[in-house]
């Protein structure tokens, strides 16, 4: 006999936002638990895989890191099909990212099956410890009108970094209609083969 599959459900969460709001330091912390302040900007897609823990579910999850300079758009569209989970990121320090969000969110509705309404949607306010220009009420009200869950975090102190994929993957596993295509077995095809094979990579982001 088979023995126990070694995860419960296989989920695949998005980051997505500006160019240096710190997406590649947020997954690299909660991965790897490691910063480093002088990573490159992404080049196109990275991806990192990561287990956990939900109760008596074993989670597996890769995570994906996208480029946030406009000249790799085309490269990462079809990276959000199969998506369950998808952190909008800005920098607090920079209102000018947190004015693009707009712009992020109209991709995600753009390119998402289901025009991003099949999917969990979580606003992250990255580099809460350095001198905030975003104030988080602001933050909090534009998240509230579209729908999505919000938090603040710190990809440099760790502050809210494992608290974010804790909240997307709760919100998920609440949505029967999202579990539809994560178990073992079932998995969609092209979200395997994308796991296969490490896409081009860089780092991007960083702490203050």
């Amino acid at each position: 006999m088979a023995g126990p599959l070694p995860y419960d459900h296989l989920f695949k969460i998005l980051l997505i936002g500006d160019a240096a709001v710190g997406k590649s330091s947020i997954m690299l912390r909660f991965t790897d638990d490691s910063f480093d302040d002088k990573l490159q900007s992404t080049i196109g897609v990275d991806f990192k895989v990561k287990m956990m823990e939900v109760g008596d579910k074993k989670i597996k999850m890769t995570i994906w890191d996208t480029a946030g300079q406009e000249r790799f758009r085309t490269l990462t569209s079809s990276y959000y099909r199969g998506a369950q989970g998808i952190m909008l990121v800005y920098d607090v320090e920079r209102p000018e990212t947190f004015d693009n969000l707009n712009k992020w969110l109209e991709e995600v509705e753009t390119y998402h099956p289901g025009r991003g309404r099949d999917v969990v949607k979580l606003l992250v306010g990255n580099k809460v410890d350095c001198p905030r220009a975003v104030p988080r009420e602001q933050a909090e009200a534009w998240a509230r009108s579209k729908g999505m869950l919000f938090l603040e975090a710190s990809a440099k102190t760790e502050v809210g970094i494992r608290q974010a994929f804790e909240e997307v993957v709760h919100k998920i596993l609440e949505s029967p209609a999202l579990l539809a295509n994560t178990t073992p077995g079932k998995p969609r095809t092209v979200d395997l083969a994308a796991t296969q094979n490490t896409p081009p990579s860089g780092a991007g982001g960083c702490g203050c």
